[in-house]
């Protein structure tokens, strides 16, 4: 009897090496910054360094709530290296499930096998998200392991919404490059489509916050979208949310559709 999902299966557990990767590199980034927030969060020497900043800069960095246990967290682990490291993860993985099996030439033959074209998408993109969601499971579980430790005083159900747009933010830039890598047939193609989603995202935030002149650039920014309500110290922006976790499905069915349409291997 043949097995269900074979492709989803194959790629998840393909690739359990890399996804430990990440989650080693994640949970040192949480062990390394995290616990010394007692020693420098809430004290007035702490603030003064932020205020001896250029407000541009702390801004930018999204350090104006660096003080605090809630904004120290959301600026270090969920807004600068666990946002950086997700989106790595995400952009390699989403470029390589259709793009880089097609440079290989592993795509024709994995399609030899009696295999549709949507159902390699869709279960390769499968594994994709099932990744990111534990990844953003060990995220949520190690702040919240440390929440006491480090007095930083984070809501429970306010850090669960916070990984939530964590994971939905880094499957944005991931499902850009599955979507360009199956329009293309090219991994790097898709590399640079997924970065350029994180990147832009980023920037945008960063050059928005700056001016009212320049906030529209913040409803172009993903990265906003996900962080501007400063969901650990806030809550989740529920709406939002959606959006992110929408388009990326969205992004699938259209890399679904794309595949399909075209000649691999062309």
């Amino acid at each position: 009897m043949r097995s269900p999902m074979p492709l989803f299966r194959r790629a998840f557990v393909d690739s359990w090496r890399s996804t430990l990767g990440w989650a080693a590199g994640l949970a040192g980034a949480i062990l390394l910054y995290l616990p010394i927030y007692p020693s420098i969060g809430g004290s007035a020497q702490m603030q003064e360094m932020i205020n001896a900043l250029p407000p541009e800069m702390t801004k930018a960095l999204n350090y104006d709530q660096i003080a605090s246990g809630p904004g120290y967290t959301q600026a270090t682990v969920f807004g600068l290296i666990g946002f950086l490291l997700m989106t790595i993860a995400t952009v390699s993985w989403g470029a390589a499930a259709v793009g880089g099996d097609e440079e290989s030439g592993q795509l024709e033959l994995t399609l030899a096998h009696g295999v549709t074209r949507m159902q390699l998408v869709w279960e390769r993109a499968l594994a994709m998200f099932l990744r990111v969601v534990l990844l953003a499971v060990l995220v949520f579980v190690l702040i919240l392991a440390l929440n006491d430790s480090a007095h930083l005083s984070i809501d429970s159900m306010h850090l669960f919404g916070a990984a939530v747009e964590f994971a939905g933010l880094a499957l944005l830039s991931g499902t850009a490059a599955l979507f360009v890598g199956a329009l293309s047939g090219r991994k790097a193609y898709g590399l640079a489509a997924g970065a350029a989603v994180g990147v832009l995202g980023y920037v945008f935030n960063a050059v928005g916050r700056q001016s009212p002149d320049l906030d529209w650039l913040l409803d172009l920014s993903p990265y906003h979208w996900a962080y501007g309500n400063s969901p650990v110290a806030n809550g989740a922006d529920w709406a939002s949310a959606g959006w992110l976790w929408g388009i990326s499905a969205g992004l699938v069915l259209l890399s679904s559709l794309a595949l399909q349409r075209r000649d691999v291997g062309s």
